[in-house]
């Protein structure tokens, strides 16, 4: 199994460089299985909004592509899944990434009074103030 970095998927998604775009999927495609970690995922939200400047229903069908591929393997899969639902209704990525990673904990405290209130308006768990 090879790791990758968010570079690689970030070539994929937006074919800036042709040539590396061609390089990543071809290295993707030739791989048994690949592991994309949770913060590979992080960070590629924050490049694709930050730096590309797509809008949240384009990065989320890009995400959701990458959960799809057949040989890739993704650190706590479940949470991914869980905070691009989340992200969906709105909340930020990584907003929603944390809330889904933190499900089995009793409560998720915050000083983003809009997390919270987004949240409780949403169902998407008990955000407090600490």
């Amino acid at each position: 199994m090879t790791a990758v970095d968010t570079n690689i998927l970030v070539r994929i998604i937006t074919n800036d460089d042709r040539r590396q775009a061609a390089r990543a999927a071809t290295f993707l495609r030739a791989q048994d299985r690949v592991l994309i970690a949770k913060t590979v995922i992080l960070e590629l939200e924050w490049v694709l909004r930050s730096t590309y400047r797509l809008l949240p229903p384009t990065i989320s069908a890009a995400l959701r592509r990458l959960v799809a591929m057949p040989n890739a393997d993704f650190e706590d899969a479940e949470s991914i899944t869980r905070g691009l639902a989340s992200y969906d209704r709105g909340v930020d990525f990584a907003d929603s990434l944390h809330l889904a990673s933190a499900r089995a904990a009793r409560q998720f405290a915050t000083f983003d009074s809009a997390l919270r209130r987004r949240a409780r308006r949403l169902a998407i768990g008990n955000v407090v103030e600490p």
